[in-house]
């Protein structure tokens, strides 16, 4: 029998697929199994959709009888619940749309329809995307499947973590300032934040919209090559999308990266750095130059503004983007006895605390009076930072950091102290900021068996030389391979 059917990767999964060894209703019917006995623990999904992935297995099955097959033709997948899905609860972690059912798709989920691939249901997440911990959802936490009283890490914790445990194939999740790597490195798989406008946001549901970016959460790095492909592309219905021809990524990997430069930014190790993480950080360089790559120590001197100047950016898209949730349209409604008193309330009651502070900072940030002092300043130090990167890839094509400052933490730790928990993502800011693309991938475990990952990021539409150098890692090392103890 060799490995179960919920356990192998989108490649393995499409050769059985192709080769009639197994049919997309009996993967589907593995995978939603395995969800009903084993989610209770995790907390993974909010939403299940169980008529509905019987019926795109069955589409799968006709396109698979018709010669029609793509690489994801009878692949079962979760989606991160902030992409809209036509006729499938649309929640964002949030009670505000707790009962939202949408009337069309994203543009990726459309994509991923028309290529045979088969949705699972919802995932849980942080409400909106706002957190790092999964701990903001309206629908509970999700945890940690390496130790379920750990953080699974967010935005897309669910994601991740549905991944680790093989209660789904490959995952789509979105990342606004890390919320696909930070997660993918806490759970010990791998996640890719594509550069800005690589991928349609037409359909999900906006954060920051300069900020956000939809990408694959997989349990290899050719899963995400091969998941990239399918979504990635211009879209006319997003006006960020960037018409920009979309390379074959498969095709790079297995190349040498005998003569790579990678830079290492000296401001990304120092203090409040763990220990662990770096020594696994440091080993994994050690097998980079062991692969023929050759380290280059560079400055990325406006790092130390990052965190700051993303929480001005963002959190001022965010009140102007969730202004739209009053109450009137559609979403939860609360009574009053007059119009103001049903927005106030309405707000009050479906909005976390999280996601009101977001939004009474960015308020206070766009206000008159204080506009030129934060919004206008944060701007031009994210300038900046973008130089720094294209300044730095003058001198190599890759840049090599940790993902996250430490390995998970424990549920409830840092829930209390949001400034702790927004330098969770100290690492990973600087790519939305920049716009350039990101991955994590698995390189080492602490000494609690809580995973590690390595985060490389490339030039504005450089995911290949990012995917090419992902994966001759992965393939001189065994972290990816290693299952946790779920």
């Amino acid at each position: 029998m060799g490995e179960a059917i919920h356990s192998l990767s989108i490649s393995r999964l499409a050769a059985r697929l192709a080769g009639g060894e197994v049919s997309p209703g009996e993967v589907t019917e593995a995978l939603l199994a395995r969800i009903k006995a084993r989610d209770g623990e995790l907390n993974t999904y909010i939403t299940v959709d169980e008529a509905g992935a019987r019926a795109m297995a069955q589409e799968a099955a006709a396109m698979l009888a018709r010669g029609e097959a793509t690489p994801l033709t009878g692949i079962p997948l979760a989606l991160k619940d902030v992409m809209v899905t036509r006729g499938l609860k649309t929640t964002c972690g949030s009670r505000i749309l707790a009962n939202f059912i949408p009337p069309y798709d994203a543009t990726v989920c459309a994509r991923l329809r028309r290529a045979g691939a088969v949705f699972l249901g919802k995932v849980n997440m942080d409400e909106f995307a706002m957190g790092s911990s999964t701990e903001n959802s309206a629908f509970g936490p999700s945890r940690n499947p390496w130790n379920r009283d750990y953080i699974p890490g967010g935005s897309s914790g669910g994601s991740a973590a549905a991944v680790a445990a093989d209660l789904c194939i490959a995952s789509l999740g979105s990342d606004t300032g890390g919320s696909i790597r930070q997660p993918a490195s806490l759970c010990g798989v791998v996640g890719l934040k594509p550069t800005y406008g690589r991928v349609s946001r037409y359909g999900l549901v906006a954060y920051a919209s300069s900020l956000d970016q939809i990408g694959p959460l997989t349990k290899e790095v050719r899963d995400a090559a091969i998941l990239l492909q399918a979504i990635a592309g211009h879209d006319p219905k997003d006006s960020t999308s960037v018409p920009a021809p979309v390379p074959d990524y498969e095709e790079r990997l297995g190349r040498e990266i005998t003569g790579m430069k990678i830079g290492v930014p000296r401001e990304f190790f120092g203090a409040g750095l763990d220990p662990e993480v770096e020594a696994a950080v440091q080993e994994a360089l050690q097998t980079l130059t062991s692969l023929g790559a050759e380290l280059v120590e560079i400055s990325l001197p406006h790092t130390e503004y990052a965190v700051a100047v993303y929480y001005v950016l963002a959190v001022a898209e965010a009140s102007s983007n969730l202004a739209r949730y009053d109450g009137v349209k559609y979403g939860f409604r609360a009574e009053g006895k007059n119009l103001l008193e049903v927005y106030a309330q309405t707000r009050a009651q479906g909005f976390g605390a999280e996601v009101r502070r977001r939004i009474m900072l960015g308020t206070y940030a766009l206000s008159a009076g204080y506009y030129e002092a934060y919004y206008k300043k944060a701007s031009q130090v994210r300038a900046l930072i973008r130089r720094d990167f294209e300044a730095a890839f003058r001198q190599c094509q890759v840049i090599a950091t940790p993902v996250s400052p430490t390995p998970a933490f424990r549920l409830g730790e840092k829930v209390d102290d949001p400034l702790t928990m927004y330098l969770s993502d100290i690492f990973t800011i600087s790519a939305n900021l920049g716009g350039i693309p990101g991955i994590s991938v698995p390189c080492g475990f602490s000494s609690r068996g809580l995973p590690i990952g390595l985060q490389l990021m490339g030039p504005v539409f450089g995911e290949a030389d990012l995917l090419q150098a992902a994966y001759a890692f992965e393939q001189a090392t065994d972290f990816h391979r290693r299952k946790p103890p779920f």
